[in-house]
């Protein structure tokens, strides 16, 4: 695969894309083509004219912006640029600012001039805010127009702040967000009800007259909107959508952002595909949930009239590969995670050897084990294996205050009672209590506040550990440090978390290893985990233990495998179900209302029932037996 597919297909994508094996090699592109511009532009002796967006989207693009002034002397003396938008009220010190956003994550490591560059002011009256915005356009204006227009897009399809409802012809205006923008703001800001209900943003109009617009967008949780943007029709619904008319925008994606458009959920309709296992299960699997039909009832009929002419002449009759797939999908299917003993595993996807397997379960979060594979955890402890968790990170900004202080007051009460030392919880509680009764919206949590949050979350985890049946000393928390920041902005993996797991595997020395491999994950801190999880697998690469040690992904609250990707598929029966739910309600911090719940009002044990149920009905559709639930995983093959 190369890095990057930039090819346009007529039939499904209405805005040129560029596909990117990765957002770092997507940002560095885009960043490329903004210092060109920018060198252009100083050659010709004008102003480089840039419209920017804010967001984790852009972040890497501007890393890379600095990286090219600092190290390959690009100058952005002759950048004049304005922002898209700003939450109103705002502060421009706040910690959720753009305004420092912006300063912080490019503009105080450049050199463009302080009178060049332009954020929304968050601060002007409410009976101001109509001339301000007019101000604004006409400045872009009187600079010559955007020649660059840099977008994220918002799971709801909007740009800028551009709403869903907003008109092609919308002027800069003061915009009241949507309940899906400000759940996703919800984290930043220490919970929705803290996450300003209006912004200002540029008006679509504006937008589309930009000369260039890139629109950026990394990871599985854009890939549905992406898609509607791409091949569905222009609609105030989805501002992005808008661009399709444009005629010099393009869309750059990464893979797992583009998984869901239809060149890569139905690549045979584009073009000459080779016909491999994963290529034909994909294509079988994809054809009967399509017709509603089970595998086996496929017809020759089906394939001809879905573009699977060739995939029939290869096999000559619909019954041939039917059998084939159905099988392949059947041997997913297992009630022995860890491989059943003294049994044949020619056709399990698991070893039979050893028995008795050494596992480290790897949790982003104190609660992704239990969530994302509680079922397949049990029983692997039930099974007799081995079980280590390796919680990676505290998890402490997902706690909320009033928990925090909960925790606190219980611990002083219990000491008085018990007429045990109060010194230390005194100081303890007054600290976190003052902290916590002046803490500003969004305010980063004091030390002290910080490690309450944590043992919370690290009580729960040893809970649920006890629950299942995993000893003590199979416990570890690792504390990753790149997590250790108070904010939802983490810092890069460092030497230090790739020690730490490196380590812990090359003491257990694993059979199996399940890590999570959900990438849609909306902060991105699974993605970074599992980072630290492959770097320590490389590393280790070479030890003899690492032979027998296979590692399996699985995925969390947010999405699942495709049906054609999964390689195990662990069965559950109601039961298991019930005891599932039980293990994650002891993770009584992230019931009722946790700090980032998204725009998916259901708490996590629902979320996670229903994928596991969704994945049991998918296998039930394809002509599979009927069971309540399944966890899926795939396998990491480096």
């Amino acid at each position: 695969m190369s890095n990057v597919n930039h090819t346009l297909h007529i039939n499904f994508e209405k805005i040129p894309i560029s596909i990117y094996a990765s957002a770092d090699q997507a940002s560095k592109s885009v960043a490329r083509e903004i210092a060109d511009l920018i060198i252009r532009k100083k050659k010709e002796g004008k102003p480089a004219i840039l419209g920017l967006a804010t967001g984790s989207s852009p972040k890497k693009v501007y890393a890379e912006l600095i990286r090219l002034h600092k190290e390959e002397g690009l100058s952005f003396s002759n950048v004049i640029s304005f922002n898209l938008d700003e939450y109103y009220p705002m502060l421009p010190t706040a910690p959720q600012s753009y305004h420092r956003f912006m300063k912080e994550n490019l503009f105080d490591h450049v050199d463009i001039p302080k009178n060049q560059f332009h954020v929304p002011d968050g601060t002007i009256g409410m009976d101001s805010v109509k001339a301000f915005c007019e101000a604004y356009e006409k400045m872009i204006t009187d600079a010559g127009g955007l020649d660059f227009q840099l977008l994220g897009i918002g799971r709801n399809g909007h740009i800028g702040f551009n709403e869903p409802g907003s008109h092609i012809d919308s002027l800069t205006r003061l915009i009241t967000l949507d309940f899906t923008t400000r759940s996703d703001a919800g984290l930043d800001f220490g919970g929705i009800a803290n996450v300003p209900r209006k912004a200002i943003t540029l008006g679509v109009k504006k937008i589309m007259q930009a000369k260039r617009i890139v629109l950026i967008a990394w990871g599985e949780h854009k890939s549905p909107i992406i898609r509607q943007a791409v091949e569905g029709p222009v609609a105030e619904h989805l501002p992005a959508s808008y661009l399709q008319g444009h005629p010099n925008a393009q869309i750059v994606m990464d893979e797992s952002c583009a998984a869901g458009l239809s060149r890569r959920k139905t690549p045979w309709l584009f073009d000459t595909v080779e016909w491999n296992t994963i290529m034909i299960k994909k294509a079988v699997t994809n054809l009967a949930l399509t017709l509603e039909k089970p595998i086996l009832m496929l017809t020759n009929e089906d394939y001809n009239e879905n573009g699977l002419s060739e995939l029939l002449a290869r096999y000559g009759q619909a019954y041939d590969i039917n059998i084939e797939v159905f099988n392949w999908v059947q041997h997913t299917i297992t009630g022995w995670p860890g491989g059943k003993p003294n049994a044949d595993d020619t056709y399990r996807p698991e070893r039979a050897v050893p028995a008795r397997k050494r596992v480290i379960i790897f949790s982003p979060h104190p609660d992704d084990d239990i969530i994302s594979m509680g079922g397949t955890f049990q029983r692997l402890v039930d099974q007799g294996h081995d079980v280590h968790v390796a919680y990676q990170t505290s998890g402490n900004i997902a706690v909320a205050d009033d928990e925090a202080l909960r925790f606190i007051e219980f611990v002083r009460d219990f000491n008085s009672k018990f007429a045990l030392s109060n010194e230390a919880t005194d100081k303890m509680y007054f600290e976190a209590n003052g902290f916590l009764e002046r803490k500003k919206k969004g305010e980063k949590d004091i030390e002290a506040v910080r490690n309450i949050k944590g043992l919370i979350r690290v009580s729960e985890a040893k809970n649920t550990c006890r629950f299942v049946g995993v000893p003590q000393e199979n416990i570890h928390f690792l504390n990753m440090p790149f997590y250790e920041t108070g904010t939802v902005q983490k810092k890069p993996l460092g030497e230090e978390d790739y020690k730490i797991v490196t380590q812990l595997i090359a003491d257990v020395k694993p059979h199996q290893i399940y890590a999570a491999g959900d990438l849609a994950d909306p902060h991105g801190t699974h993605k970074v985990c599992l980072d630290a999880v492959i770097e320590a697998l490389h590393r280790l690469k070479k030890e003899p233990f690492m032979k027998d040690c296979w590692t399996w992904l699985y995925k969390g609250a947010w999405a699942e495998w495709d049906i054609d990707l999964i390689e195990m598929a662990v069965p559950m029966s109601p039961d298991q179900v019930m005891r599932k739910r039980m293990g994650v309600f002891k993770h009584q911090s992230q019931k009722d209302g946790v700090v980032y719940q998204g725009n998916d009002a259901r708490e996590f044990w629902q979320r996670a029932e229903d994928r596991n149920r969704a994945t049991a009905i998918l296998y039930n559709k394809l002509g599979l037996a009927e069971y309540a639930a399944m966890e899926a995983f795939v396998r990491l093959k480096l």
